[in-house]
């Protein structure tokens, strides 16, 4: 019987698609070329000749083909042609940055190596011992290179020996690794080849990753990809060419579109030359940054209309939370480092002191050279007089005092941020007659809105479709995960006071209302303000507040940022709030003038500010609420913030953009951002966002419709279990249900659909609508939790229960509290004998829940992934009829006493030196010269902290999360650590996983 594995289904298809097809001529002999360099000659497929494992010249402990890539030191380098003996004085250069991996970390050995890829290191080769650059790849002419693609890539390093499906190699160097999946199998995803690459063979076999530029993983049904320790969660799509909607339907074509929109030699080359960085988070933690493909895309597009000539403009629509910022630091550094551009000005122009310091911590922190900040007029107008060819950043305010030409150089690139707000009045008129051959082109992260024609008229071509150069929209941007969906709830009835009055002002307010938000906004706004500001309706409000957030937001560890009518009002509401919550947990963030000594106590510095914010990002700090009028709407980027306390008239752009900041993503928990309305602005959705593109009204939907959706969700999961009794406890309860799951496709849609109704519960909850499903609920996620596979595969389908809905299974626990008497069963040797003459299938079923349980609470520990597999190995041959079911019972027996002798001797000193291993090893990689911390005194202090805070099954409960996650931060507070998210998370995930 023929049947599908992941190497004759994607495996084979993706490198047929990148090789062309290729014959078998006798078992085991492919058609291939000779592994000899060649230059020249076309490649089959999308550019890569195939070369098999057994064909290529290399010992498995080594990372590169050094014979290729002697080759083409020798064909690509003059000074090594007339002595190829220097070729090894490289080659023994690259070698010693592999060996350092070990002691430097991953991403430090990664940057050297991408600096020796790029030709940006030299070597004395030249006369009189003169350093030239040495050049490993041809960036210029392709041809010149050599691309191969190989399978079965196989790496040792000591003990550990790991291979990969298929490695691209560009002159003998393996630039990209792909992990290719089963397609046939619902719970089987790309999660888990990208978690093989991240957590398996990063971490044993780092060597291997040191020339990495990205790794891809792939079912055959999704493509995503990730560089060198990026969090699998964060592991992006590649969706440029998706003009075919067939590719939404066949997953293969949608995976042949990602695979030759990507994986063509000249992209990949692109993509280490000009679109990956090393950026360093919070002057501490560096890691790499490689592009998503809208930055790829909208950044070429940018940089062929400059080079072309003409149009000198362009509008690009990113939509809010996409990555604009990096998208301004690839295109300026492309554009910058282009050889036919003659080291053009790039200027980057924002319109708020906020996204300044955004833009340019963002820059900074990617260490791009040649840049210059222009912090005042006389600065802005002085390099620009001076013809200072850089990377400049400035606001549009800058250009105020401008009058007449200040460069008419035309080789001048403008990049303006938000170009809807600021650009149609006399700043944007004085810029463009300041630099009057100047490219301009506009960034925003908002659609146009159907009044504003003067965007299009100051950005837009008219040679581009709809007016926009590049647009990427809020639609892909949920699709691909970059930005989480908008739900809003309307908290009207009994908080409106005299409706029809603040009706009435409202339709004025909003009417007039413009985008450079001030306080004095007419006689509607004074009239509304009176009517907004009553003592009865600011308690209330408030009241409603802290109730909302203290039952649906603070429990799964997010925070709230209150939207007030003006600056009064924030006081207002400051001081109700601090008679509900401690002062500590609330505070505002304002503009104070220096006459206003009713604000001063809010009157801030740049610094104090971000230090301010960087609190509330902080999970472990007790400030929880921001309460803001008109700061913080625009460029606030704070991925813990999930509701948004909406209690002021807004529309259009402003409104998008402050709803917007509540969309960030933030680890698996978060599922959407929450807009609290508290005024009606979404009474009615269409005249609140009022747009061109009419899908931008499917931004937000209404809490009230996810509601609605429950019912059927909930049906849909039980009509799994057709006639069962769901009140019957314990295991003859479990089993009857189990029965009803009898194979891994009928599981997997369960779990499927399972998954949709989980997100529901955690959206909604803890709204009483949900106290007539609640026992069907926990019932059904009791079900899903005891077929959930041991091996802890398949994460994409079998996800982690919500923190809300592993709360409601613990208060009132039916299966977990089952006896478990595997020992006994193991050890009675009557018992055995009596169940194995007598097979009886639900005595079968019940070892099996009883193995799968136990094994459960050994995910994570390589000791019993092993006996994981065999368990998920020998149910899939019994569902498949392979296995009678007495030697069924007999191989779970065998595994069940296995599972018992691998505890026994696995004394809780062994998890005690894994968990300190783990840690030791993720503080080394951290250490840098500048937070010279003391790693194992750190390891010790989070080991003895933690130790005493958690407790058995802690890992499952919220207040055992909530509790180490505190003790965690307090330990890397006292490192000055606390602030690093990224190593936060890691360090969480060792805990959970070994403690």
């Amino acid at each position: 019987m023929t049947s599908f594995t992941e190497s004759n289904t994607v495996e084979a298809y993706l490198r047929d698609l990148l090789t062309g097809p290729i014959k078998e001529a006798t078992p085991g002999v492919v058609n291939e070329p000779t592994p000899a360099y060649v230059v020249g000659r076309a490649a089959k497929g999308i550019g890569w000749r195939y070369v098999s494992p057994s064909k290529l010249p290399r010992q498995s402990h080594e990372v590169f083909v050094e014979s290729y890539l002697r080759d083409s030191l020798i064909h690509l380098n003059p000074e090594i042609k007339e002595q190829p003996c220097l070729a090894d004085e490289v080659i023994y250069k690259l070698r010693a940055i592999v060996l350092s991996v070990r002691s430097d970390g991953l991403i430090r050995a990664n940057e050297e190596m991408t600096a020796w890829l790029r030709g940006e290191r030299s070597m004395p080769f030249g006369p009189n011992n003169e350093h030239v650059p040495v050049r490993l790849i041809d960036f210029e002419n392709l041809d010149r290179n050599q691309f191969i693609l190989t399978q079965q890539y196989t790496f040792r390093a000591g003990a550990v020996e790991k291979r990969a499906d298929l490695i691209l190699l560009v002159n003998g160097l393996p630039l990209v690794l792909i992990e290719a999946k089963t397609p046939v199998r619902k719970a089987t995803s790309w999660v888990d080849g990208a978690l093989q690459v991240h957590e398996d063979y990063e971490k044993f076999v780092p060597e291997l990753f040191v020339c990495n530029v990205f790794s891809v993983a792939t079912e055959g049904k999704e493509y995503h990809y990730g560089s060198i320790g990026l969090p699998v969660k964060d592991w992006g799509p590649w969706n440029l060419d998706n003009g075919n909607d067939d590719h939404q339907h066949h997953p293969l074509h949608s995976l042949k579109a990602a695979v030759e929109s990507m994986l063509r030699p000249h992209i990949i080359l692109d993509i280490l030359a000009n679109f990956t960085l090393f950026a360093t988070h919070k002057k501490q933690h560096r890691s790499k940054v490689i592009c998503r493909y809208q930055q790829y895309e909208a950044t070429n597009l940018v940089v062929e209309r400059v080079l072309s000539g003409y149009p000198r403009k362009g509008l690009i629509w990113h939509f809010q939370g996409s990555g604009k910022s990096l998208l301004m630091v690839f295109a300026a550094q492309k554009l910058r480092m282009h050889p036919k551009l003659k080291n053009p000005t790039v200027l980057i122009v924002v319109d708020r002191i906020d996204l300044d310091a955004q833009i340019t911590g963002t820059f900074t922190a990617a260490d791009i050279p040649n840049l210059e900040k222009a912090g005042t007029r006389e600065k802005l107008k002085n390099v620009l007089a001076q013809d200072v060819r850089k990377i400049i950043i400035t606001t549009i305010f800058r250009f105020a005092e401008a009058d007449g030409v200040i460069n008419d150089r035309s080789n001048i690139i403008v990049l303006v941020d938000e170009a809807h707000r600021t650009q149609e009045g006399d700043l944007g008129r004085k810029m463009r007659q300041a630099l009057p051959n100047a490219f301009l082109f506009g960034l925003t992260g908002t659609p146009i809105n159907r009044s504003d024609r003067n965007t299009f008229y100051a950005f837009g071509a008219e040679e581009d479709t709809g007016g926009y150069l590049s647009r990427y929209g809020f639609e892909e941007s949920i699709r691909d995960g970059a930005t989480l969906p908008l739900h809003f709830e309307p908290r009207l009835v009994e908080l409106h006071i005299d409706k029809e009055a603040i009706d009435q002002a409202y339709a004025e307010l909003t009417g007039e209302l413009s985008d450079l938000d001030k306080d004095n906004l007419s006689k509607a706004a004074s009239k509304m303000a009176v009517l907004v500001k009553t003592p009865e309706r600011v308690q209330r409000i408030c009241a409603d507040i802290i109730q909302h957030f203290q039952s649906k937001i603070e429990p799964n560890g997010f925070k709230g940022q209150i939207v007030a009518f003006d600056r009064e009002c924030c006081l207002l509401y400051k001081n109700e709030i601090d008679k509900l919550l401690s002062p500590e947990a609330s505070e505002i963030v304002m503009t104070v003038n220096g006459n206003e000594p009713q604000y001063k106590p809010y009157s801030r510095t740049r610094d104090e500010e971000t230090r301010l914010l960087d609190r509330f990002r902080d999970p472990n700090d007790p400030l929880k609420l921001i309460i803001v009028t008109a700061k913080l709407l625009t460029g606030f980027d704070a991925p813990i913030l999930q509701a948004m306390y909406l209690d002021k008239p807004m529309r259009d752009h402003t409104l998008l953009q402050a709803i917007c900041r509540v969309n960030r993503t933030f680890c698996d928990t978060k599922t959407h951002g929450l807009i609290v309305d508290y005024l009606g602005v979404f009474d009615d959705v269409a005249k609140a966002l009022e747009f061109d593109d009419k899908n931008i009204l499917k931004v937000v939907s209404n809490i009230q419709e996810l509601q609605s959706q429950l019912p059927e969700a909930m049906q849909k999961c039980l009509v799994f279990f057709p006639g069962i009794d769901r009140t019957v406890q314990g295991y003859e309860g479990l089993i009857a249900a189990q029965e009803c799951l009898p194979n891994n496709t009928v599981r997997d849609n369960f779990a499927a659909d399972f998954s949709v109704l989980n997100k529901l519960w955690e959206a909604i909850s803890p709204d009483p609508i949900l106290n007539q499903y609640e026992t069907d609920y926990r019932w059904l996620s009791q079900v899903y939790q005891s077929v959930q596979p041991s091996s802890g595969h398949g994460k994409l389908i079998w996800h982690s229960l919500g923190a809300k809905t592993i709360e409601l299974i613990h208060q009132n626990v039916h299966v977990e509290t089952l006896r478990d008497d595997l020992e006994t069963l193991i050890l009675d040797a009557d018992l055995l004998e009596a169940v194995l003459s007598n097979p009886d299938p639900k005595k079968t079923k019940e070892i099996e829940i009883k193995i799968a349980r136990r094994l459960r609470k050994h995910i994570g520990n390589p000791k019993f992934k092993l006996l994981s597999e065999r368990l998920e190995d020998l149910k899939n041959r019994q569902e498949q009829g392979l296995i009678t079911s007495i030697d069924f019972l007999k191989q779970l027996l065998q595994i069940a006493e296995d599972l018992l002798k691998t505890e026994k001797d696995t004394p809780p000193e062994e998890d005690e030196d894994r968990g300190k291993a783990a840690l030791t090893e993720l503080f080394q990689e951290v250490k840098s010269e500048s937070t010279p911390i003391i790693v194992e005194r750190i390891v010790a202090d989070i080991d003895e902290i933690v130790r005493l805070v958690s407790f058995p099954g802690w890992q499952h409960t919220l207040a055992g999360e909530r509790e180490v996650k505190k003790a965690l931060r307090k330990s890397l507070f006292k490192y000055r650590l606390h602030q690093d998210e990224e190593l936060f998370e890691k360090a969480y995930e060792y805990i959970r996983q070994y403690y």
